[in-house]
């Protein structure tokens, strides 16, 4: 993981093509619905920006924005935001939380029962950045649109 700073991704051919805000409840409910606001995002890009969006890109997505906001509901007293974006080719999530504290993947350890989610995120995703802010955190997780030429499928690459 790096600190994000510089690519923004607001000129260029990275910029943001839509994007989309949610703060999200403080029960358990919340990662369900931070799945469903994401699958309706890439729904609403694929109909209306015409961006060829794999069957892949949706379920890394839902798994990303699924591990991430379960950490930050599990780690940081309250609220959860959630921020959705994507350009022509890649899908931005990202999770600010209240916790100041910026969480580190563990070694792989198939024996260890939970707290692998940093690990799986770190495994699919392009690229992982944590922002600290005044105030807790932010974290980015990118997901490319296309597979890299050569890469095989991401998650199945990385569980393996």
């Amino acid at each position: 993981m790096e600190t994000h700073a510089e690519d923004d991704g607001c000129s260029g051919p990275d910029e943001y093509l839509m994007r989309a805000g949610y703060a999200l409840g403080a029960d358990d409910g919340c990662i369900a619905d931070a799945r469903h606001h994401a699958v309706a995002f890439l729904d609403r890009a694929r109909s209306e920006l015409r961006l060829p969006l794999p069957a892949r890109v949706r379920d890394l997505t839902q798994l990303v924005v699924s591990e991430l906001v379960t950490n930050a509901r599990k780690y940081a007293p309250g609220p959860v935001l959630m921020e959705l974006r994507i350009t022509a080719g890649r899908v931005d999530v990202v999770v600010w939380d209240s916790d100041p504290t910026v969480p580190a993947a563990r070694a792989a350890n198939p024996g260890r029962i939970g707290q692998h989610g940093l690990e799986i995120v770190k495994a699919v995703a392009e690229d992982l950045f944590v922002e600290q802010e005044a105030v807790g955190k932010r974290i980015t997780a990118r997901i490319a649109l296309a597979e890299a030429p050569g890469s095989g499928a991401p998650a199945a690459r990385a569980l393996m």
